[in-house]
């Protein structure tokens, strides 16, 4: 069977908006029915695929890799500048009075007894909502299956020495006094072991100062020898932050120590990859197998898959063609060059992959029609998406619980629900057993065409199956209620999400937190959200600070927005995309009209040269606005 390639161009997707009836709707939908039966899990599929936007340099990395011909004598490597660097306060530089804004706790004193998950006074909750929200109430709470990664259960061994050592962290940061750091946590001493030092890594897995700082304490402190697991994870922050020259780094000492593994390798290259440094990222591939770590045509197609899973299509496709006389291809390899192209929305070069596998005697099993459909699906070529589908269920190899997913999510973006259930139905018929990712786009879909008495349906359905509601549903269900603006129905979901053991993750409070922010419907809740957020051990990423920074603003509280500016830096983030205008201009009527200008220098002393130049430019920009404000003495 050969496809006839087709170019493409993506669609976007709108957002919906409903009113209150929705969201009382919706609100429901975060109870459960209660059974005397054990939830029986269901194998799970792959989650649709994040889009991330490509940042390429114009020009490669300084030469990080050595390409050595065995494992090297590697000398020890000196931390980068910019992570060692003492960020001190520039002196002359005042703040305003504290009077003047009232400021939030730090982040480290926990709030106890939260806003967000304080109990509704008796009776109040069944008035608010009625007998519809009584039945929503009872079926969200079915399921007992906890979702905690490892580094939670890590922090659930040894709670407060993880807590405490994090607040320590925190405090250091918030105060701006970086160079106690190591001080600090030596004053504590706290016993360290694998899953304590993997647990603190996680908590601050957004903040590549301070755990970087971390870490290396931990190296010196005594007692305590990292292992190629604490290694990895620091390793995947450092990458996710564009580190690299710390990453690479990284790798050589494991090297020295004897802690290298195909992980650390594999990190890294997902990481260059991510960030487009496809030069790199086959330079770390290269130095995998120098060191003894080729597995062959897996170690090869591990690169594929880094390059595909960023849709970098050509860039796979050079290096598939570079590597295929040293490697022989197999049919994961041509499936991640396929994967490629339908993540660069090119169809056509997918569909040749596809031919040439057949040219090649391949016969493609479910993975690759899986892959195929899904292009298509997403390319807008539904109906040749639907012939492949067709062929599989009479030819072969049969559909699965993810080719299924992927039509009835299709069909509930399109808002076509009788036909998403046609879908689910013939998948039922076909005793292909639905799972929470299936019945949570059906719960999505009804949500934005507003037929809530059909998401009260589906969610008893998915307990009656022995299918209860994750962690997944449950963010679905809270994107529904704050893109309605319902941040408070919102929160009484996420209440219910929290009884049930499962875990929110950093997207989780950001919707929350942006939903109470939008059109100044909460702003004590907003920021109840925050402390919420560092009680449950979550890092804040940049769009957290982001959207926090933006409301102090706006708020008429430029104070407390420059302090939480200068724990993103300390912390070693960019600079955010905020409201400088109105918060030059605050400080102006406060008697600071230089704070961009002392802001940029002591951003500069730190060592950040970047997030220093964003704000002189600002700075010039304010300048200039004030200038032609003067009037003129003519």
């Amino acid at each position: 069977m050969a496809v006839k390639p087709t170019s493409i161009i993506a669609a976007s997707a709108t957002a919906r908006h409903g009113d209150q009836q929705v969201a009382t709707a919706l609100l429901g939908a975060a109870g459960a029915l209660c059974h005397d039966s054990d939830a029986v899990s269901v194998p799970g599929v792959l989650p649709p695929r994040s889009h991330h936007h490509l940042h390429r340099t114009h020009c490669p990395l300084s030469p990080l890799l050595p390409h050595s011909s065995c494992p090297p004598h590697l000398p020890a490597p000196l931390p980068p500048p910019h992570l060692t660097s003492v960020s001190a306060r520039i002196a002359g530089v005042v703040l305003l009075p504290r009077g003047v804004f009232p400021l939030l706790p730090p982040r480290s004193r926990y709030v106890m007894g939260s806003p967000l998950l304080a109990t509704p006074a008796c009776g109040a909750y069944d008035v608010l909502w009625g007998f519809a929200a009584g039945r929503f109430l009872s079926i969200l709470a079915a399921s007992d299956e906890d979702q905690g990664s490892s580094e939670q259960e890590a922090a659930a061994s040894n709670p407060e020495g993880v807590d405490r050592v994090c607040a320590a962290i925190a405090d250091v940061v918030a105060s701006g006094a970086d160079a106690n750091l190591e001080a600090a946590l030596s004053a504590l001493s706290p016993p360290l072991c694998e899953a304590v030092v993997l647990a603190v890594l996680h908590r601050f897995k957004h903040a590549h100062r301070p755990s970087y700082r971390f870490f290396r304490w931990a190296t010196v402190s005594g007692g305590f020898t990292h292992t190629t697991i604490t290694y990895c994870k620091m390793l995947h922050i450092l990458g996710k932050t564009r580190q690299f020259e710390s990453m690479v780094a990284m790798i050589q000492e494991m090297g020295k120590a004897g802690a290298l593994s195909m992980d650390a390798f594999k990190v890294a290259i997902k990481s260059f990859a991510a960030a487009g440094e496809i030069k790199n990222a086959v330079g770390v591939f290269e130095l995998m197998r120098k060191n003894g770590f080729d597995d062959g045509v897996e170690s090869f197609n591990c690169l594929l898959v880094a390059l595909a899973k960023e849709g970098l299509g050509r860039e796979a496709r050079q290096v598939f063609d570079k590597m295929h006389g040293q490697y022989s291809p197999d049919l994961r390899s041509y499936t991640a060059l396929m994967l490629a192209w339908c993540n660069a929305r090119n169809l056509v070069e997918a569909g040749r992959v596809w031919n040439e596998m057949l040219e090649k005697g391949m016969d493609p099993d479910v993975v690759v029609h899986n892959t195929m459909i899904e292009g298509l699906l997403r390319g807008q070529r539904r109906p040749e998406a639907v012939k492949m589908f067709e062929l599989m269920k009479a030819k072969g190899p049969p559909p699965n619980v993810w080719t299924y997913t992927m039509l009835i999510r299709d069909h509930c973006k399109q808002g076509k629900m009788d036909m998403a259930m046609e879908c689910f139905e013939e998948m039922q018929e076909a005793k292909c057993q639905p799972d929470v990712a299936t019945y949570t786009c059906l719960l999505v879909g009804y949500g934005n065409a507003k037929q809530m008495d059909r998401v009260t349906a589906v969610l008893e359905e998915m307990t009656q199956k022995g299918c209860p509601p994750d962690a997944r549903t449950y963010n679905a269900l809270i994107k529904l209620l704050t893109n309605r603006n319902m941040p408070d129905d919102a929160a009484r979901i996420y209440k219910k999400m929290i009884k049930k053991g499962l875990e929110p993750t950093i997207h989780t409070y950001n919707m929350m937190m942006k939903s109470y922010f939008v059109g100044d419907s909460n702003y004590a809740m907003g920021c109840a959200v925050w402390e919420e957020m560092h009680q449950r051990g979550i890092c804040p990423d940049v769009n957290s600070y982001t959207v926090f920074i933006n409301r102090h603003i706006r708020h008429g509280r430029p104070e407390e927005a420059y302090k939480y500016i200068e724990e993103m830096i300390n912390k070693g983030m960019k600079a955010p995309q905020i409201d400088y205008n109105k918060f030059a201009a605050d400080f102006s009527k406060a008697g600071k009209p230089d704070i961009l200008f002392e802001l940029a220098q002591k951003v500069k002393f730190a060592g950040k040269l970047d997030v220093s130049n964003v704000f002189y430019q600002w700075a010039d920009r304010m300048k200039s606005r004030v200038k032609r404000n003067v009037p003129s003495d003519w």
